[in-house]
């Protein structure tokens, strides 16, 4: 059997390690010239978890990830008003947690790919010619490609869905909120954060800042912005919508890096009523973009495309698995996806009353029993397990 993945993010690269050990034919092409190294940090737990562990991906990835003890939430002097314990929130989740930048998951993935394994950069999927027993992927350098399966992992503007089904904006569900990250060269505001996560504590708008190991700065930013489109000089706009805040955000702005070097986008959820077509499926943000407020993006990303190879290592028939795959994994992305809806004013408060709620909920987050709530929250329901949703173990040394 061979399959064409077109995506070489978490999705793509968990699907290509899993069906090649399938011994299933696999190409993966991305449009982009290489591996992404710009990224932010993402706290990896729940279903994603237990997949890597499956996997054998944990102590690589536990080696790759940041042992970050607190996220504090500061004032314009860098006054803590707020702190969340990484300790307490490990606990909530059975202690199935790792803090990992996202290039350095995707580089643990990459790294354990196969030697027979196609890996094509530069190049995308432009169109597709769909058969009963085939499909052709026709690609943007000119080539074409017979499949027994064509797989969009190619995230929340993926190229095969707009081919599969038209329009993205039919699928978006815009949060009202966009999102920065970049890195920057600070070493006095390297010392100054230690190994924790910062964040100030405001309405409307949230400038977040780590420290990385090489010694540089990383920001993560929200904010509210009716507006979907993206501002038309994003280093000017950023700016200009976070220039009143304190603490170490002039410097942030000050060195923001150029444009490019700069990941922007919306905080938005993908909503598609079918993900496959015929020898055609989505997987990843694809379509199941949870967004940032659920916090589980990378997690979700790895956990379903285990359950995707799973329902396919399980079945007679590429359309009868795709069919188990859906069934089996849309009602856990809906869940997360509308626990990630219920926790945006948790994420980013609207009002200064809602920052003083938020301080308050933490503080309440110490007393024993409440940890399990906070687990919850932020899990989705507890009963859901990886054996739940999967037609197959797929147990893997590594």
């Amino acid at each position: 059997m061979r399959v064409v993945i077109c995506g070489a993010g978490i999705a793509g690269l968990t699907l290509g390690n899993l069906l090649s050990e399938r011994d299933w034919e696999v190409t993966i092409v991305d449009h982009a010239p290489a591996p992404r190294t710009a990224g932010y940090m993402v706290d990896f737990f729940g279903l994603g978890y237990d997949a890597a562990e499956r996997m054998g991906l944990l102590p690589r990835l536990t080696e790759l990830g940041y042992d970050v003890p607190w996220a504090d939430f500061v004032d314009d002097s860098g006054r803590g008003r707020a702190r969340l314990s990484y300790d307490r929130f490990a606990r909530a989740v059975n202690g199935k947690l790792l803090s990992i930048m996202r290039p350095d998951l995707e580089l643990a993935l990459r790294e354990r790919l196969p030697g027979q394994l196609e890996m094509r950069y530069g190049t995308t999927v432009s169109a597709i010619d769909e058969r009963d027993d085939i499909v052709r992927a026709q690609l943007s350098d000119g080539s074409e490609i017979e499949a027994d399966l064509l797989v969009g992992a190619d995230g929340i503007h993926s190229t095969v869905r707009g081919l599969m089904f038209g329009d993205e904006q039919r699928f978006f569900r815009y949060l009202g909120m966009q999102t920065a990250a970049y890195t920057f060269d600070a070493p006095e505001v390297r010392a100054r954060l230690g190994d924790g996560f910062a964040l100030t504590d405001t309405a409307q708008r949230m400038m977040g800042c780590y420290g990385l190991r090489d010694g540089t700065v990383a920001v993560f930013a929200t904010h509210y912005r009716d507006e979907p489109a993206l501002p038309a000089d994003i280093p000017a706009f950023l700016r200009e919508e976070y220039g009143s805040l304190g603490w170490i955000v002039p410097t942030a702005l000050a060195r923001m890096p150029e444009e490019h070097e700069i990941y922007y986008d919306q905080v938005a959820q993908v909503d598609v009523p079918q993900w496959s077509t015929g020898r055609v499926t989505l997987i990843g943000d694809a379509c199941q973009a949870v967004s940032l407020l659920a916090g589980q993006g990378a997690s979700l990303a790895m956990a379903g495309a285990y359950v995707l190879a799973s329902c396919l290592s399980d079945a007679s028939s590429v359309t009868g698995a795709l069919r188990r795959y859906e069934t089996h994994w849309r009602p856990v992305v809906v869940d997360k996806q509308r626990a990630g809806r219920r926790g945006a004013e948790w994420f980013l408060p609207r009002s200064r009353g809602r920052v003083l709620a938020r301080r308050a909920m933490l503080r309440l987050s110490a007393i024993p029993g409440v940890e399990r709530m906070l687990g919850a929250s932020v899990t989705g329901k507890n009963a859901v397990r990886l054996d739940d949703i999967s037609a197959e173990r797929l147990t893997t040394t590594g």
